[in-house]
């Protein structure tokens, strides 16, 4: 029986949920694997055991049972953020000769950032709103993004993850506090247009018999936007399917398709996008989307009648 180690964790302000998601995937995964939780953290990493916790050994990928030296065999990274999402433990892994499930370290660290994700994405046709890019919180004077972007606008970190750091801005004396805000997470920033419209997420993954989309859902947030509070402590409607024509949901599966393409993504992907006008514009890419009891994925696989064990069975078997 092979030994999959789950790396989850990490060194963002999303290491609580990555936890989270961590053990809805080892409360599910198939039974023909072992799977153990390898906690990453700035000061060490630890493997869980029933016992407690136990060093892994970075350089031999292995750690100390009962005695006896156990190797993993598979790596299956869920840290949401840095030094997963990002790709960098992929490229340890791939260094290592370690097989992995994951998109590798390329795709992930590119999809990681919202700027050059996008930007890469809209070469080939993707829709996506215009936007500022800020390598330092004095490199674009904020009147210009004003006069370029108008108000509302949205100033998200590009280099981090998807939950912390963003803001709606609504007034011009708010953006000053919005770009703080997020340098304090990332170390670049993007300021994006306002899209009226409604927002939806698309899952998708590779199965057996090809790319598979899941049934869309529609974001209604309490809040001025999907932020932290609305995707984890319940203030936002998550509807599934969403509440959109079949030929809107289908122009957004053709669209999810053909970024997951584009990017070599592998596994489960998570494809947000605003639809104005009947029209799909590419939000953001996320590779390692959250899996916690609250997640959105699986709610989806749930409306497609797929349970998460059967999920993960496939995902094994598919991507190795």
């Amino acid at each position: 029986m092979k030994t999959v180690g789950l790396f989850c964790g990490g060194f963002s302000s999303e290491f609580d949920i990555s936890m989270k998601s961590a053990q809805t995937i080892v409360d599910n995964f198939p039974s023909t694997y072992t799977i153990v939780k390898i906690e990453v953290t700035k000061a060490a990493w630890f493997v869980h055991l029933p016992e407690g916790k136990v060093p892994f050994n970075m350089e031999t990928l292995s750690f100390s049972d009962a005695g006896s030296e156990t190797k993993i065999d598979i790596g299956l990274i869920y840290i949401h953020g840095n030094p997963g999402e990002n790709g960098k433990i992929q490229a340890y892994l791939d260094m290592k000769g370690l097989p992995y499930v994951n998109s590798g370290a390329l795709a992930s660290e590119l999809s990681f950032d919202k700027w050059y994700c996008n930007q890469f994405l809209s070469k080939f046709g993707v829709r996506i709103a215009e936007s500022v890019f800020m390598t330092s919180r004095t490199a674009v004077d904020e009147a210009t993004i004003i006069a370029q972007l108008g108000l509302p606008c949205f100033v998200k970190p590009s280099d981090s993850g998807s939950s912390y750091g963003i803001s709606r801005v609504n007034t011009a004396d708010a953006l000053g506090a919005a770009l703080d805000k997020a340098f304090a997470e990332g170390g670049t920033v993007i300021v994006e247009a306002f899209l009226d419209g409604t927002e939806v997420t698309c899952g998708i993954y590779r199965r057996h018999s090809g790319l598979h989309a899941l049934p869309l859902t529609e974001i209604a947030s309490d809040n001025d936007f999907f932020d932290y509070e609305a995707k984890y402590l319940g203030q936002s409607q998550e509807i599934t399917p969403a509440r959109i024509e079949d030929t809107v949901r289908d122009q957004v599966w053709e669209v999810a398709r053909k970024c997951y393409q584009l990017l070599q993504l592998k596994s489960i992907a998570r494809i947000d996008f605003m639809i104005v006008n009947n029209v799909p514009y590419l939000i953001e890419v996320n590779t390692t989307p959250g899996f916690s009891a609250a997640s959105i994925v699986p709610q989806m696989l749930a409306a497609d009648g797929i349970s998460i064990h059967d999920f993960w069975k496939e995902i094994m078997e598919v991507e190795l």
